[in-house]
């Protein structure tokens, strides 16, 4: 691999970790791109190529993933779950689930039952899936 790739690896890996650690904050492609030192066109280009989905997706999938366990674990209302992980409107986190998950947030939390392992053990082994 050419220092060239390892350095635009690094600078999507950068706006990866951006997402991972604010995903329930508004996050727009200008600054992503921004964090990853590169314009938008590109970085769009660039993430789906590294990581196999658009930054928009993946970004979805990590506010449904924190979602998933939320719903699993606490009895907050799905509506205050919507908002803490991110979403702007119900209807887009509720049509968003269930094209994620296969199922709606209240289905899922109609089936979930608390997991008593560590909370990184439980996100990973609960990760939906992009693929498939």
């Amino acid at each position: 691999m050419s220092r060239a790739q390892e350095e635009l690896n690094r600078q999507m890996l950068r706006a990866k970790d951006a997402m991972d650690l604010s995903y329930s904050e508004p996050l727009d492609v200008p600054r992503l791109a921004r964090i990853a030192h590169v314009s938008e066109a590109h970085f769009i280009r660039t993430f789906r190529a590294t990581f196999g989905e658009t930054p928009h997706r993946y970004l979805q999938r990590r506010r449904v993933e924190r979602a998933m366990y939320l719903l699993g674990q606490t009895r907050r209302a799905i509506t205050d779950i919507c908002f803490e992980v991110g979403f702007t409107s119900v209807g887009t986190f509720s049509r968003t689930f269930r094209e994620i998950v296969g199922e709606s947030p209240s289905q899922f939390r109609a089936h979930a039952r608390p997991i008593p392992v560590p909370n990184c053990f439980a996100m990973s082994w609960l990760r939906p899936s992009s693929f498939g």
